[in-house]
Order: structure tokens, then C-alpha cells, then sequence
């Protein structure tokens, strides 16, 4: 006679462990993948420039970033994005990169999901809309991405710059080329001409906030008063005690939120979508609303 090692108490412990632990899985899989992965949190602050003219000081700036349309972002949740974001009434819309994926999609259909999301974005009432591309848009093909923002009504800075006028005075926005996959020019998108002029501050887009290091090592990043990024996802899935269980190339020091880095502040924004899996955990997508005002 064969006698069993496990008396039916042990036996139905470890039943209702397995189940209750396969509930909590559950559970936990519907709260990251379904709730907190469409809770936008709204996050406002005042950003504070040295040399700010006074016709900007109160402008309202609305940053957007890792939007990955289709993976695993849905149209419905972008546009829920865009409603919030015309609620808020900016006064320009920075979209910092990344507005599809691209390895795992064919690329015909990333191409597709690119210009249904510039198509989204089009529904924007604000009219300064600028935007860079991010390192998926890069690989994707940027011909194709910038042509799909363009046709929509985005301002698309690509290692270039402009001015943003205001009251007869003016500020000035670079973008620059995405440091993953593409090459950043700061020579060519922060000429000495709009370097450290008094009272035309400067503000850079880049998707990768890592290469702020490198930005403040070259002559030009001295003239940088704010930089704003995304790429990080903020980590995507942060856990108690360990944090963010994975991040991209160029996004594993400077990972969500504000730093300052001498004379030139970072924004980190932890963007809408998701990348590799569906899940958020401790870290919703994010619209950062950033008030300028002199430092």
C-alpha cells in the first residue's frame, strides 16, 4: 500500500494558495494592462527660464511623448488624450518622439498606424504643434513618419531650429535627431547665432534624455534652459523596492520627472503608450503641463 507524503489539509493549502495566487495574477494583470494603462495622469509644474521675456511669462506648454499606436496603444485611448489635451487649452503642444512601434508590427502596418495617428493629433485645436521623431519612428523610415505628421498639421525639427513669437519677443525650440537610432547635430541645430543671446532662452526637444550628458559637453549645450524628453516610459513597470524592471539604451539614467543639471533643467515625461508588454505598474501615462516662467 502506497502511503502520500501530503496529509488533506497540506493538500488543500497548497489548492488554495495556487488559487489565490493565480487570482492575484489575474488581478494584477487587469489592473496594470486595463486600468492604470489608460489612468493619464496630468502632471502640471512651473518651469522656471533664466532670461525669459516677460510676453511668455504664464504661456502654457502641453508635452506628449511614446504614443506607440497599435502596440499597444488604442485609437480610442489617444483620442481620450487629445480630448484631455484640448481641455487644458495650451498654448503649445510639444510632442517629444515615438508615435508608433516598429519590430514586431510589418512595417506597411506601422506605416498605416503612423498616419492614423498624425491623423488623431490633427484633431489638436492648439495651432503651435512642433514635433521630433523618436528611435521607432527613426527605424520605421523617417521620410515616412514626418511626412504622415506634416500632412497633418505638425511642425516637425529635425537637428533644426525656429523661433516661437510672442509680443514682439521670442524664445527659441530646437529639435534634435533622435540619439538611438538617428544622429543629433547640435553644431546645426544650435548654431552660435541663437546661442546665449539675453532674453531669447532656448529649449530643445530630444527623445532620449540620457544624451543630456552629452549635450552639456558640447559648446552649445550651455545655452540650453530646458530640455524635454521621453523614450523611458518612466520604466513602464516599477516595483516596490526594485523600480523600473527594464529600460531602453539612453534611457537608464535620467528614467521620469525633473532634474537639474546646472543651467540646463531635464523633463522626463513617462508617455502614453507601452512597449514589449501591455502593462503599467506604478507608473501611468502621463501629460505634462509645464507653465513658463522667469527664473
Amino acid at each position: 500500500m502506497a502511503f502520500s507524503d501530503s496529509s488533506p489539509i497540506q493538500t488543500m493549502s497548497r489548492r488554495r494558495f495556487l488559487r489565490t495566487g493565480a487570482g492575484s495574477a489575474a488581478g494584477l494583470a487587469l489592473y496594470s494592462g486595463g486600468l492604470e494603462r489608460h489612468w493619464i495622469d496630468v502632471t502640471q509644474r512651473d518651469m522656471h527660464l533664466r532670461g525669459l521675456p516677460s510676453s511668455f511669462d504664464g504661456m502654457r506648454v502641453v508635452q506628449l511623448t511614446d504614443i506607440h499606436l497599435d502596440e499597444f496603444t488604442e485609437p480610442f485611448f489617444l483620442r481620450e488624450a487629445v480630448e484631455r489635451i484640448n481641455r487644458l487649452q495650451p498654448d503649445a503642444i510639444f510632442l517629444t518622439g515615438d508615435y508608433v512601434s516598429y519590430g514586431i508590427a510589418p512595417r506597411k502596418f506601422a506605416i498605416g498606424s503612423a498616419w492614423q495617428c498624425a491623423n488623431i493629433l490633427s484633431e489638436l485645436h492648439c495651432q503651435q504643434r512642433y514635433a521630433i521623431l523618436g528611435n521607432h519612428d527613426a527605424l520605421l523610415g523617417e521620410k515616412q513618419v514626418t511626412e504622415a505628421l506634416r500632412a497633418n498639421g505638425m511642425t516637425v525639427l529635425n537637428n533644426t531650429y525656429l523661433p516661437i513669437e510672442r509680443g514682439g519677443e521670442r524664445i527659441w525650440l530646437v529639435g534634435l535627431d533622435d540619439p538611438v537610432a538617428g544622429s543629433p547635430n547640435p553644431d546645426a541645430a544650435i548654431p552660435r547665432s541663437i546661442r546665449n543671446v539675453p532674453h531669447e532662452p532656448v529649449i530643445v526637444l530630444c527623445h532620449a534624455p540620457d544624451y543630456a550628458d552629452d549635450l552639456l559637453a558640447h559648446p552649445a549645450g550651455k545655452s540650453v534652459g530646458l530640455m524635454l524628453s521621453g523614450h523611458t516610459h518612466g520604466g513602464q513597470i516599477r516595483l516596490p523596492f526594485i523600480g523600473a524592471l527594464e529600460l531602453p539604451p539612453m534611457g537608464k539614467k535620467y528614467i521620469q520627472g525633473w532634474f537639474g543639471l546646472g543651467n540646463m533643467q531635464l523633463y522626463v515625461n513617462r508617455g502614453l503608450g507601452t512597449i514589449g508588454v501591455p502593462f503599467r505598474f506604478d507608473c501611468p501615462p502621463e501629460i505634462t503641463v509645464m507653465t513658463l516662467r522667469p527664473a
